[in-house]
């Protein structure tokens, strides 16, 4: 049996986790592209990245137990073909549903892909300076990555087109799959724990009810008896899934550690640094384009400073833990992201991409303070031989609240969106076009202007466009300020509780991520 060098393990299996991150971050500069091309509303365009992240949280706990069972190098290999022929099928896709179907296969070669490439760096390095080391150059990978992923995908659909910001994981992933052969070595956990399909089920089941309802809730109405039985369903999967927990012997999740204050506030940490801070990744560039107008290149440079204050701050973080305690760390980065969401607001409210930008790298440096400290927070309060289950659920929350804070954001921009401009059309036009309101604002807030105005003759659509955008705005100012409120809360919640001791258990020494 060959030897496989540590090095080349840790390079192939951060261009493993740099081809994830970059798939993630890199649609949301495509998506009002994709919507003009396949004449998608938001609803559409919702489920189009909601789906990918939907079937990517759901799995990760299950994929982790697979590729500890089966073998990382196998589970890589198998994810990477999953993810590579999804990737063929969304570029391929005809319509906005067989698009969200490859999306959603993508998701599930994600999570194995995550789960496995993060196993397989954990298993190849035992000494601790050499492994700290190595999570170091594998989050400055994760960086560049999240930093470049909106630049780049604004380059390529302006140059090749939308499709082929999925075309290009063709060669890239067959290149990875080369790499992935010669340069990690098949390991298994032989006491992993048995795999949890029961447990697996329901969870998947609960964030699909509350993502549908959140999302359909805009087509279908918030009163319409299908909202709350989908809804209703959601949370009564949840208390399902805890219960098949609560029942098992060793189970994905420990229950006993929601005893402990110090472990919630770590995973309300999480939860909303990834809801109100990492899905604006996703959400400013709808502003970008649909509220200023910018190309989808252009609106790629105009992230920059978000990414750039993202990928600086974590270094500046590490530097204030030795001398600040992880609950003022954590309360300080949800209190920048919370005061750089207000902040948006405001620019947006008042136009202009220079006060945006400015707005928006506070919201980023927030992020970047917390996106280290977030994981290493909750790694810190339970037991050394739990650490892969930490290491799921840390993950697990973190794309649970993206895809939550995209059904609650996006409801709440579609309908502010809708409300502002049938009053719009009442004040100006007397209400000739109101019936057609809640067409024009779902296809305006998923970026397809010329679609939305398609059914008006030309003199309505200048009569009518200016308003749309002025709605459009208002509804994502909405969108801002709620997302700051809850940011601030969170940072008084995570604050109060990361006071507490660390959970006894947890105590003998500090963790790595395996």
């Amino acid at each position: 049996m060959k030897t496989v060098s540590p090095r080349l393990t840790l390079l192939t299996a951060s261009g493993v986790c740099s081809l994830i991150v970059l798939d993630t971050n890199i649609v949301a500069v495509t998506l009002p592209s994709i919507a003009r091309d396949l004449g998608a509303n938001f609803v559409d365009i919702e489920w189009v990245v909601s789906a990918y992240m939907l079937a990517f949280a759901a799995l990760l706990l299950p994929a982790g137990s697979i590729a500890d069972r089966f073998g990382r190098k196998k589970t890589l290999l198998w994810g990477l073909s999953i993810f590579i022929l999804a990737s063929i099928g969304c570029g391929a896709a005809p319509d906005s549903l067989l698009l969200e179907i490859a999306r959603a296969v993508k998701g599930v070669g994600a999570a194995l892909l995550l789960t496995s490439a993060l196993a397989s760096i954990g298993h190849a390095f035992h000494d601790e300076v050499e492994r700290a080391k190595a999570w170091a150059f594998w989050g400055a990978c994760m960086g560049v990555a999240m930093t470049a992923a909106p630049t780049l995908g604004g380059l390529i659909t302006e140059s090749l087109g939308w499709r082929w910001i999925f075309y290009l994981n063709l060669p890239v992933g067959l290149l990875l799959m080369l790499l992935v052969r010669h340069a990690i070595a098949e390991s298994r956990d032989p006491q992993s724990a048995r795999l949890d399909p029961w447990g697996s089920l329901a969870f998947s089941a609960s964030l699909l009810c509350l993502i549908w309802g959140l999302i359909e809730a805009n087509r279908i109405g918030w009163d319409n008896p299908l909202t709350y039985a989908r809804l209703s369903a959601g949370v009564l999967l949840l208390g399902l899934f805890v219960w098949v927990e609560s029942v098992q012997r060793r189970p994905m999740i420990d229950l006993q550690l929601f005893r402990h204050p110090r472990f919630i506030g770590a995973l309300l940490g999480m939860f909303a640094y990834a809801g109100c801070a990492q899905v604006m990744m996703t959400l400013l560039p709808f502003y970008l384009q649909n509220g200023l107008g910018f190309s989808a290149i252009a609106s790629g440079l105009g992230m920059l400073p978000f990414a750039l204050a993202m990928l600086i701050c974590p270094r500046i973080g590490a530097r204030l833990a030795s001398r600040y305690s992880p609950a003022s760390l954590m309360a300080a980065g949800l209190t920048l992201v919370g005061c750089g969401n207000l902040l948006s607001a405001w620019a947006v409210d008042h136009g202009g991409y220079l006060s945006f930008a400015l707005t928006t790298a506070v919201t980023g440096a927030g992020a970047g303070l917390l996106n280290g400290d977030t994981q290493k927070n909750i790694m810190a309060c339970v037991p050394r031989d739990r650490v892969g289950m930490a290491s799921g659920m840390s993950t697990t929350m973190r794309f649970s609240a993206i895809v939550l804070a995209i059904g609650v954001f996006g409801a709440l921009l579609g309908s502010h969106t809708g409300q502002n401009l049938e009053a719009s059309l009442k004040q100006e036009t007397g209400g000739q076009w109101i019936e057609q309101s809640h067409f024009i604002a779902t296809r305006v807030v998923a970026g397809d202007m010329p679609g939305a105005l398609s059914q008006l003759p030309q003199a309505a659509r200048v009569q009518i466009e200016p308003l749309a955008i002025r709605a459009f705005v208002a509804g994502f100012t909405t969108v801002l300020w709620v997302a700051g409120v809850l940011a601030l809360l969170g940072a008084l919640l995570v604050g109060t509780l990361m006071r507490k001791p660390i959970p006894r258990m947890a105590t003998a020494r500090p963790v790595l991520l395996e």
